[in-house]
C-alpha cells in the first residue's frame, strides 16, 4: 500500500490554515501535523489527487513527472503551493517565493502506483 507524505514550508508571512488547506485540498484525507516551520501531511489515500488529474486531463504530465521522480521505491515531486490551494495540480520544479508541496509517495511497486494513479493514454483518453 501507497504511503505519502506531503511537506510544505511554512514562511512568516503565510497563514498556516491556508497552507493546511492547500495540502489538504489535493490530499483531504491526510492527517496534518505542526513541525518547525512546515506543514506535514501523511496519508494512504491518493483518490483525490487521481481524481484531479483525470478531471483536469493531465495524465501524460502527470505520468512523465512520476515516472521521473521514481528512486529507491518512492516517487518525489513537487506541486505549486498556490495552485493547491485552489484545488488544482500544477507540478512545479525548483523554487518558488512561498515554496512548493513535496510529495514523496512509498510503494514497493512505484512503476505499478504510477500506472494506477496516471495510466497511459492513447490521444488522451484511457484505453
Amino acid at each position: 500500500m501507497a504511503e505519502a507524505t506531503v511537506r510544505a514550508s511554512l514562511h512568516p508571512t503565510e497563514d498556516q490554515d491556508k497552507v493546511c488547506r492547500a495540502l489538504l485540498n489535493l490530499f483531504p484525507e491526510a492527517r496534518t501535523t505542526m513541525r518547525e516551520g512546515e506543514v506535514v501531511g501523511t496519508t494512504d489515500d491518493l483518490s483525490r489527487f487521481k481524481e484531479i488529474i483525470r478531471n483536469h486531463r493531465i495524465l501524460d504530465s502527470a505520468r512523465t513527472v512520476m515516472l521521473k521522480g521514481i528512486r529507491d521505491g518512492r516517487i518525489s515531486f513537487q506541486l505549486n503551493k498556490q495552485a493547491a490551494y485552489v484545488g488544482k495540480v500544477s507540478f512545479a520544479e525548483g523554487t518558488t517565493p512561498l515554496g512548493n508541496l513535496l510529495v514523496e509517495i512509498e510503494d514497493r511497486d512505484p512503476e505499478g502506483l504510477v500506472d494506477d494513479v496516471a495510466p497511459r493514454t492513447v490521444n488522451g483518453e484511457i484505453p
